[in-house]
């Protein structure tokens, strides 16, 4: 794995700007491949063994894909929902499992370890990067039951939707009364009034 300024200053210019949650993410990713035994994740005979959850769709969780190589769409990235700042680093050779989170009590140890630092949040980014990972996070062992949809590689089901026709794929239908459905025709969506429109230039095509 590369050092960690380097990793540092590429996520952040991938991601747009440096920020203390690019830090944490480098960091949280370092850490959880770390723990479980992947010395480099872009590593061609690592790539297929790693699984990452991340909690939160903040800056973090883009620093966590960069670092580790992980990608919604290679099904390695997995994203819950939780607003929480932390990562399951998950190793699908071994079955290890670590979630790493970042500690609250962190944030009242910025002046202890930037103190040198005038700008609040210059002060907060060299405290992350300053920090030991002891006190910067908080670890836990964890099972992750993974399901054989949930894993990395070609759609393994398909399933049409019986209301609106639809394709669902990998297992992600929903089975109500024995009728097989997606879930926009359910009431668990993100969505409402939905309804089919028409837009100008529909006949665009790419010019080759």
């Amino acid at each position: 794995m590369k050092d960690f300024n380097t990793l540092l200053e590429t996520s952040a210019k991938i991601h747009g700007h440096l920020c203390p949650g690019q830090v944490i993410g480098v960091r949280m990713s370092m850490l959880g491949c770390r723990l479980l035994g992947i010395e480099d994740p872009l590593d061609h005979a690592h790539k297929k063994k790693l699984i990452v959850y991340v909690e939160m769709d903040r800056c973090t969780a883009d620093a966590v894909s960069y670092v580790t190589g992980t990608k919604l769409g290679r099904r390695t990235l997995k994203f819950a929902d939780y607003g929480i700042m932390a990562a399951t680093f998950i190793n699908l050779e071994s079955s290890k499992a670590c979630r790493v989170i970042s500690t609250e009590d962190s944030r009242e140890q910025v002046s202890r370890y930037a103190s040198d630092c005038e700008n609040t949040s210059i002060r907060q980014l060299t405290a992350y990067k300053r920090m030991p990972d002891s006190v910067l996070f908080r670890v836990q062992e964890v099972t992750v039951r993974l399901g054989e949809y949930d894993l990395p590689g070609p759609t393994r089901h398909k399933a049409i939707c019986s209301v609106c026709g639809q394709v669902v794929r990998d297992g992600r239908e929903v089975v109500n009364n024995g009728r097989v459905l997606c879930r926009p025709c359910t009431a668990d969506v993100y969505f409402s009034d939905a309804r089919d429109i028409t837009w100008p230039d529909m006949d665009w095509v790419p010019d080759e």
